[in-house]
């Protein structure tokens, strides 16, 4: 991160902390200043800087042109056909990203400001005697994790980037180097591991309140470090996508299928399966919290989704998940029409989401996400009847559809494997711009004016405080390796 962009995030995350979150309440920190943090902390303000990692993590997620929408808008899940803000097509969907812009020069520069908030907490937790030794490593373990979900975020949308690993200086230090998109993910493993062994000396109870979000998951040893598992899961799923090695591809699902194991994942078919199970950004109306954005009018429902859904045994019912999150597009009077763009008449849909009223929480991860994400690494560690087993227990009892014998090959597994994350996972994080670039599968067009964004450029500040960088020379359609 730029000395520049340290230094403006600085004063947002200032910002962010004097606001409530999600039955968190949260005092200003601008009385000490936030470096006081680390070198003269109580233990109040270390546990109000913990708290402000959790309302800044969530920072950016529903917002309008916050990281749901518009990755849901790179991968063909969502439009947003606003009259006043053109970029929302003309820019997200039909031009490149734009560095300098709201839009394409995004999800950088506050989640470095997080991560270093974190490194602030580090070193601070020994200076406060009131601690205990359990309460330092659950605090730990905590920011470790939030950090690597900072991380993760960055470099699923910067991607060919690559990205800053080594930022625990004070500002104005010479700035770390960039590195690879496969070396941040190491990174990412690396911090989630080393979370993973401080949440298991961490005890029963954080010293901060998580909210709402985490109701089940604010154990440290226990539920917490489920939590942490489950995204460790993930990481190694897309860090075995990248790997062209087949025995390092192995390793990664094997490591993923361990994972998984120590994680929240219920998939026993004799119980009841949750697929909602799992932790949450959450929002509410009440004073000074964040409400969900997702709402906007202006947002619509991609029409592949209505086309591409498969239907139930009875060969008129669509898939039970596109039912349950979207609905007709209506005038008003009430009489199904089409929603459609101002600026390219292609662009036009019958449908929207009814996936979130404005407290409705977003996931970071949950149940049914794990449940495909083990039927991955079955597969392509060589268990192709358990693979199918857990696609099959998402499909039939998610979809509502029947159950899929099993693929014919490894494109045909991915394919169906596909099909289920869309829909079970729609409109939740950008699941399918990530998916399809993982798998190396182009994004489907509608219009001739749209373009392939693979992912974002590196924001214009940063670019600035690094004449000469490569990385800046990567525009967003640009395929590197």
């Amino acid at each position: 991160m730029s000395i520049k962009q340290r230094t403006l995030a600085t004063g947002a995350i200032l910002g962010s902390l004097v606001l409530a979150s999600c039955s968190l309440d949260v005092p200003d920190l601008n009385n000490p200043g936030l470096d006081q943090i680390a070198t003269a902390p109580t233990a109040i303000s270390v546990n109000t800087a913990a708290t402000g990692m959790l309302i800044n993590n969530r920072g950016g997620k529903a917002a309008t042109a916050g990281l749901v929408n518009q990755l849901g808008i790179l991968g063909r899940e969502s439009y947003t056909f606003n009259a006043s803000e053109s970029r929302f097509v003309a820019e997200i969907l039909e031009g490149k990203l734009n560095r300098t812009s709201a839009f394409g020069g995004v999800f950088w520069a506050l989640d470095y400001a997080n991560i270093r908030l974190g490194n602030l907490i580090l070193a601070g937790l020994d200076k406060v005697p009131e601690f205990t030794d359990t309460n330092k490593a659950a605090s730990r373990g905590f920011v470790h994790t939030i950090q690597a979900l900072e991380l993760l975020t960055v470099i699923l949308t910067h991607y060919d980037t690559g990205a800053v690993i080594d930022v625990d200086h004070p500002l104005g230090d010479p700035l770390g180097p960039f590195v690879s998109r496969e070396a941040v993910f190491v990174e990412i493993a690396r911090l989630l591991e080393l979370a993973s062994t401080e949440l298991a000396a961490g005890g029963d109870a954080f010293t901060f309140a998580l909210g709402t979000g985490f109701t089940g998951f604010n154990k440290p040893s226990s539920t917490f470090l489920q939590f942490n598992r489950a995204i460790a899961a993930r990481t190694a799923v897309y860090q075995a996508t990248l790997a062209t090695d087949p025995a390092e591809r192995t390793k990664h699902y094997t490591d993923a299928l361990t994972a998984l194991a120590a994680s929240f994942i219920v998939d026993n078919a004799a119980m009841t399966i949750d697929f909602k199970l799992g932790a949450n950004y959450a929002y509410s109306l009440g004073a000074g919290d964040l409400a969900n954005g997702l709402i906007d009018p202006t947002i619509v429902a991609h029409p592949a989704l209505l086309t591409d859904a498969q239907k139930q045994a009875d060969g008129t019912t669509l898939d039970a998940r596109f039912v349950a999150k979207t609905t007709p597009v209506v005038d008003d009077k009430g009489k199904p029409t089409t929603a459609a763009s101002t600026l390219d008449t292609a662009l036009s849909t019958p449908i929207k989401f009814k996936i979130y009223t404005n407290t409705s929480p977003i996931p970071i991860i949950r149940n049914e996400d794990l449940l495909l994400l083990k039927a991955e690494a079955l597969y392509f560690t060589g268990d192709k009847a358990g693979a199918l087993t857990e696609l099959n227990l998402v499909r039939t009892l998610s979809g509502k559809l029947p159950p899929l014998a099993l693929p014919a090959d490894d494109n045909a597994f991915i394919a169906a494997l596909l099909y289920e994350r869309r829909y079970s996972l729609m409109f939740e994080g950008g699941h399918r711009w990530i998916d399809l670039r993982r798998f190396k599968i182009a994004l489907p067009m509608v219009s001739e004016k749209e373009v392939q964004n693979i992912h974002y450029p590196v924001p214009q500040a940063e670019c600035d405080a690094r004449p000469g960088e490569p990385a800046c020379n990567i525009t967003s359609t640009d395929v590197v390796n």
